[in-house]
């Protein structure tokens, strides 16, 4: 297919390569963007971690507690004016109150329940919003999570809720270090709890890309295996929460110091707003043009 300059741009902001390599890598692979990543990354082109989706979408995530039952969710709008707007923030307390309330399976489910479980729907209590605030404004995801009097919840907005996480810690009921666990997360951005919960497949990927990069790099074929096996560690390390250096202490891992308060992690779930979702591009000749002929 053909190598297009758009393309070329999302790979270098991928990458971080040059150009001439990122076109290259696109031609070779035949324009498939996760290929042209790993050919970048075996020539020792690319940076090892690809650089997260582009942020574009606007809104707020908040967390809602409520005893033993928390909920975190992400609400999207048109513009980051309106994030700030009272009506906008008592339509994040109300959603949140529902969610824990009635604990809705999917967001089309939820839309369909009656708000608090009465009077009208959620989906037109939204749409009343909308009319109100005067801009399209959407539930796009929520978790509900439970834990018990002997765990504890740790929620953390930052930026004003740009990034939510919320995090359950088993084995103790102390907030602080549930929410220490939870700043972590919003800071670095673990992929998985543990080795253990990264796909088989994602792991033989990268062990063949690290295998290759040995190789390219010169490096004797009897001392590459365990040369990948040392650099697996790394890429453990880079998106397994329990195995990360933890960012108040770097001289101790997460699991250390959760272990060190009697914890264990459950679970956690970080949501930041917009990510994954590709910002509309608009071309302003195109837009005056459009103004002109109506």
């Amino acid at each position: 297919m053909a190598v297009t300059a758009k393309m070329v741009k999302e790979l270098r902001e991928k990458t971080g390569a040059g150009m001439m390599d990122c076109k290259k890598a696109l031609t070779e692979t035949d324009g498939d963007m996760d290929k042209a990543v790993d050919f970048l990354r075996e020539k020792g082109i690319a940076k090892a971690a690809k650089k997260a989706d582009r942020i574009a979408a606007e809104g707020s995530t908040y967390i809602e507690v409520d005893g033993n039952t928390a909920a975190i969710f992400e609400v999207n709008a048109e513009t980051d004016f309106v994030a700030k707007n009272d009506q906008f923030k008592n339509l994040l307390a109300e959603l949140g109150k529902h969610l824990v309330k009635q604990k809705p399976a999917t967001v089309e489910e939820a839309l369909q329940q009656k708000l608090h479980g009465e009077g009208d729907t959620l989906e037109a209590y939204i749409t009343d919003a909308i009319a109100k605030i005067g801009e399209k404004i959407s539930l796009r995801r929520f978790t509900v999570a439970e834990k018990t009097d002997n765990d504890a919840f740790g929620a953390y907005l930052h930026m004003g809720g740009r990034i939510g996480v919320l995090t359950v810690l088993e084995g103790t009921t102390d907030e602080s270090v549930a929410k220490d666990v939870a700043m972590h997360v919003a800071a670095v951005n673990p992929k998985y709890l543990s080795r253990e919960d990264v796909p088989k497949e994602e792991v033989d990927s990268e062990r063949e890309v690290l295998k290759q990069q040995s190789l390219n790099e010169g490096k004797p074929e009897h001392i590459v295996e365990k040369m990948v096996e040392g650099r697996l560690g790394k890429f453990f390390q880079g998106i397994c929460l329990l195995e990360q250096e933890f960012v108040k202490d770097p001289d101790q891992t997460v699991k250390k110091y959760v272990e060190s308060n009697n914890a264990t992690v459950k679970n956690f779930v970080r949501y930041e707003v917009g990510e994954g979702m590709e910002k509309r591009e608009e071309n302003f000749a195109d837009e005056v043009m459009g103004q002109v002929k109506k």
